[in-house]
């Protein structure tokens, strides 16, 4: 049963995260090729704030805007500070054990399974996020707002959760893969590693969590 879970959490990642590519690649040889002058262009691209002038960044600036979101201060921070909430928490709904989940128990060893699972999840999200945007041509790096208002920055701040810019203007718009992300690395834990007990609706309600937490994390950048 729990290998069937496995190949099932390892089918549900790669339909995500490694399916799409091949088609990106055919989107992209679709198209028209840029000109050497306009890739030089590219290449000295620095991440405007909405307000001024936009320019695409380049794939090199997209991956390393995955590395630091995969393995950054961030997400190791992030990650400790959800394994320590988890540890600390009680389950109310079955009354028995430590932490989320109880199975785990308590102690050392149950917080370093704990963190690495919180850690895998974030890791699967952001690689997730990473190839559907090179699917949907998304650029999905976040820029913070340089409009004033409190109220007009924490609105940018939210809806860049569920959106990143498309096109050469980069216009925002609605980005599947930001509000696809997180439940890609929540459903992969949940069917992958957790408990047994844990199924396809548990992946969701934790997606859930997970998405407001981005809010968050883009409210505080």
């Amino acid at each position: 049963m729990k290998r069937q879970r496995v190949l099932l959490a390892f089918l549900f990642t790669f339909f995500v995260c490694g399916a799409v590519p091949p088609l990106a690649k055919a989107q992209s040889s679709s198209g028209t090729g840029t000109s050497s002058s306009a890739s030089a262009s590219q290449s000295a691209s620095i991440h405007a704030q909405p307000g001024q002038t936009y320019q695409k960044p380049t794939n090199g600036d997209k991956f390393k805007s995955y590395l630091f979101d995969a393995f950054g201060p961030y997400a190791i921070l992030g990650s400790a500070a959800s394994a320590g909430i988890n540890q600390a928490s009680g389950d109310k709904i079955h009354g028995t054990g430590s932490g989320i989940p109880p199975e785990w128990g308590g102690g050392a060893q149950a917080y370093a399974q704990r963190f690495g699972s919180k850690y895998g999840i974030n890791i699967t999200a952001t690689t997730a996020r990473y190839m559907m945007a090179e699917v949907f041509r998304e650029d999905t790096i976040y820029y913070r707002c340089d409009c004033s208002g409190v109220s007009h920055r924490l609105v940018h701040a939210l809806m860049s959760t569920v959106a990143a810019r498309h096109g050469d203007d980069g216009r925002y718009r609605f980005s599947f893969s930001n509000l696809a992300a997180p439940y890609a690395g929540t459903m992969t834990a949940a069917l992958g590693w957790y408990p047994s007990r844990y199924d396809p609706s548990d992946g969701f309600r934790m997606g859930n969590f997970l998405l407001v937490s981005y809010a968050g994390l883009n409210v505080a950048k």
